[in-house]
């Protein structure tokens, strides 16, 4: 396996953009979370990686999605965008995933990433604008990795993503990228409409046919106004899951990415660890993508004008957020304590950083369900690579040394896990 995703590697893709990804994410990602390890040990935080959502607009209305994408655009202008990128490069981060909302639809896009050759962009996209003529002035910058959503079948993608014809329009975005030689990945959020069509091997089989050089099977979480928890995996199928993810990546040419879990399999939440978390197009910084509370901002509020690297420091809410989560459970926190990360946000005054205003109602009723979090059922890595990277650059950092979730966690999500551990 690891001569043939050497050979894919050197055949396959523009040596100049391999370069820009082993130098700019590779030995500068590595730095990036040894300085946040060093800072963890001095009692001091700032996640090496950052996401940053440019837009709430969107072309589609997928289900379960927390993004206000038919609210008033909103977008993060250029200069508040090099700032943060700045200010974050002083703290030696250079890795940034760019969601939305649709990044492309983002009337200034190329503006935001041409001044940060130094940096690695991950964008977040459904592809229906990626035309050639933009593949093209991907592969030009050489620093910035689309990775595509598909989420089904043609008539499994209508219907999850509410509009028509949107696998064919996805799967020729696709297309353009991997004609022009762009490092390309692609992405599903694995729910019951799609984990058996797309959970397979020969979906991945497909995508190495095609070019593609890395997937990322995350999992749907019902959140927002229309959150659909009917789609929400069983656990079951959730450890199903992790164990494909650990069989392909011991036998396919293909990198699979997964946020959830370290070598050993145990779980553990990226923005609990402290690895990354979020801002929104409002500059709103928030713990994560679907923790849409924030007390700070990238942009001078209030007459506060400190900068990026004290308001991470210095913010009690996203530090009590990373410890409560830390001390609830190995996983999602959002998921499992819903009632916790309430009071939290209650005890904070945190505003609701949404433009329809209805985050803490819908925060308020939600039901307890299942992560990825199962004692018990962990499923190491069975690919010595991923053991050693995960060890080294993708773990919780000790954040969960000392903690008893079975105090924390809600009766029916250790249920749920004694069921799953029960059938296995």
């Amino acid at each position: 396996m690891l001569l043939r995703m050497a050979k894919r590697i050197l055949l396959e893709t523009d040596k100049r953009l391999l370069w820009k990804l082993a130098w700019n994410m590779g030995l500068k990602g590595f730095l990036s979370v040894q300085r946040h390890k060093s800072r963890l040990k001095r009692g001091e935080y700032f996640p090496p990686f950052l996401y940053v959502s440019i837009i709430n607009s969107c072309n589609l209305r997928c289900q379960g999605c927390w993004v206000d994408v038919a609210s008033k655009q909103e977008i993060i202008q250029p200069e508040a965008f090099h700032k943060m990128v700045h200010e974050s490069k002083q703290m030696g981060n250079v890795f940034f995933g760019i969601v939305g909302g649709e990044p492309f639809m983002h009337p200034k896009l190329f503006e935001l990433l041409e001044p940060h050759p130094d940096c690695y962009f991950q964008i977040f996209t459904n592809g229906h604008f990626i035309t050639d003529e933009k593949a093209k002035k991907l592969r030009q910058l050489g620093n910035v990795t689309p990775l595509i959503s598909v989420e089904g079948s043609e008539i499994i993608s209508d219907v999850r993503r509410g509009k028509t014809d949107v696998l064919s329009k996805t799967m020729q975005g696709l297309q353009n990228c991997l004609n022009n030689k762009v490092m390309t990945g692609v992405c599903t959020s694995l729910c019951k409409s799609n984990i058996d069509d797309l959970l397979t091997e020969k979906w991945v089989d497909r995508l190495i046919d095609m070019g593609v050089l890395y997937t990322w099977f995350h999992v749907y979480r019902p959140m927002g106004p229309k959150a659909n928890p009917d789609l929400c995996l069983t656990a079951e199928q959730s450890q199903r899951a992790r164990q494909f993810v650990v069989e392909m990546r011991a036998k396919k040419p293909i990198v699979i990415i997964d946020a959830y879990f370290d070598g050993e399999g145990k779980a553990l939440c990226p923005a609990a660890t402290g690895i990354s978390h979020h801002i929104n197009p409002w500059g709103d910084i928030e713990p994560c993508p679907i923790v849409q509370f924030s007390k700070e901002s990238i942009h001078s509020k209030g007459g506060d004008t400190r900068g990026l690297r004290q308001k991470f420091r210095q913010s009690a809410f996203l530090r009590e957020f990373r410890e409560l989560s830390q001390e609830t459970t190995r996983g999602c926190i959002v998921l499992e304590r819903p009632d916790l990360l309430k009071a939290l946000v209650e005890k904070h005054a945190a505003p609701d950083s949404t433009a329809r205003g209805t985050a803490l109602q819908e925060l308020s009723a939600m039901e307890t369900r299942t992560s990825q979090y199962s004692p018990g059922n962990e499923i190491p890595e069975k690919n010595l690579l991923y053991r050693i990277a995960k060890r080294f650059l993708f773990n919780d950092f000790g954040v969960y040394e000392g903690h008893d979730h079975s105090k924390t966690a809600a009766p029916g999500v250790l249920a749920a896990k004694r069921e799953t551990k029960a059938t296995a």
